[in-house]
Formats: C-alpha cells, structure tokens, sequence
C-alpha cells in the first residue's frame, strides 16, 4: 500500500538573484513498511524535502500525498490533526517538553487525540518497555541521557501507530555506539510493527541499515536505490 506519493514537488526560498532552489521536481512513492533513507551533500535538500512530506512547510508547486489524503496545500486546523493523527516526527534536538516526564511526554499526542486516560497509560508502559525504557517514565528529559530521551522521542513518535514516521537526523547528537542502539530499536519496530520509517540522514549507520537510499544533490533525485 502507497503511503506517500509527491509530484513534481518544488520549494524555493528567497527572491531574484538571490533565488535558491531547494527541492526540484521530485516525485517518487513510498510503500507501507519501508525503511528509507534520504541522502545527500550537505545542502541537498534532504530536510527541506522531509519538512515538506510532513506537513511542516509548503511546496511552491507539485503535490503530497500522504495515506490518500493531499495535504500540500492543508492549512491550519485541518493539516495540525492531519499531522498529529497520521505522522510521527522524530527531531535531531529531541524536542521534548522539559516540564513533563518522558511518560507524559510520551502521553501528550494521545491526550490531544482525546484517547481515555487508562488507554494511554497502558499504551504508555507499553511502549516504554518496547524501547528499553521500563521504570524511567517518571523522569523528566534533563533527568535522560541524549540516548535515551531520543527514545522517549522514539515512543512519541509511534505511540499512536502513525502511518509514516519521519526521522531528521536523529542520531546526529548521539555517539556512534548509542546512536546504533537506537537504529537497532527503530529497525525492529519497523520489523514487529511494519511502520514506515523515512530519515533525512548522511549517517552511513542509518544508510547500511536502511533498505532504500533516495539520493538528493541540489534539490534533485540523483538515484532511487533499492537495496
């Protein structure tokens, strides 16, 4: 099953001379289950692409669409629930709330999606324990390690089961063996739960693990590598 498909997708920035091109023309679909990387150079666009597959910014031109629904051109209310109902974000900075524990953190989404106190909670606990956090849910964020609070990071994002989750280089603040670990839990939630993970990365860790490699140079797709 199609869980995004874009077309012809363009976002400029800035006016004239000063004119920069940041995403060209691209069009591609990714599959229900994959684990895809979006590589490239620094100033490729690999971001800027991700930012606009979520939701987080507009295309100029072209078209998203995301689990049948198009939402480039959504606007407040409408693409907000869109987001917190369908995507899954997971930040490079964690940005988690500093006055909440990691289990209300993780809680917050499904408190806004009007889930039942008792349901969140045993959803909470579930998934503390599926990325390796059970009895630190009463931490606050400064309370974590970087590892560790990008898992309660890991657990917002996919408490709800969302049907895409986007990843903007989440390991880059981690050290190469907690950075791996982390992969490892994204990779078999992917496996368990066959959600479909989608990074902006150029972390050769996440590149060897993913399973498809879309390859951005200068807004473009450079190669669509399945591997």
């Amino acid at each position: 099953m199609k869980v995004i498909e874009t077309s012809n997708l363009s976002k400029h920035f800035g006016l004239g001379e000063t004119r920069v091109s940041a995403v060209k023309n691209v069009s591609f679909e990714i599959e229900e289950g994959e684990f895809t990387a979006i590589i490239g150079p620094s100033g490729s666009g690999k971001t800027t692409l991700l930012h606009l597959i979520g939701g987080l910014d507009s295309p100029d031109e072209g078209d998203i669409t995301l689990s049948g629904e198009k939402i480039a051109h959504m606007k407040g209310n409408q693409l907000s629930d869109f987001r917190r109902d369908h995507i899954g974000f997971i930040f490079q900075a964690y940005n988690l709330i500093p006055v909440l524990s990691a289990a209300e953190n993780i809680e917050y989404i499904m408190m806004l999606q009007g889930i039942k106190k008792p349901e969140r909670r045993r959803k909470v606990e579930e998934i503390l324990e599926t990325v390796g956090l059970t009895g630190l849910g009463d931490r606050r964020p400064a309370m974590l390690s970087g590892g560790q609070q990008q898992r309660v990071a890991v657990a917002r994002a996919m408490v709800s089961k969302p049907d895409i989750i986007l990843a903007d280089e989440p390991t880059a603040n981690l050290d190469s063996k907690t950075g791996m670990k982390l992969l490892e839990v994204m990779k078999e939630l992917n496996r368990e739960f066959k959600l479909t993970f989608v990074f902006s990365t150029h972390d050769e860790k996440i590149m060897n693990m993913a399973t498809r490699l879309i390859h951005l140079r200068d807004g473009s797709i450079e190669r669509d590598e399945q591997k």
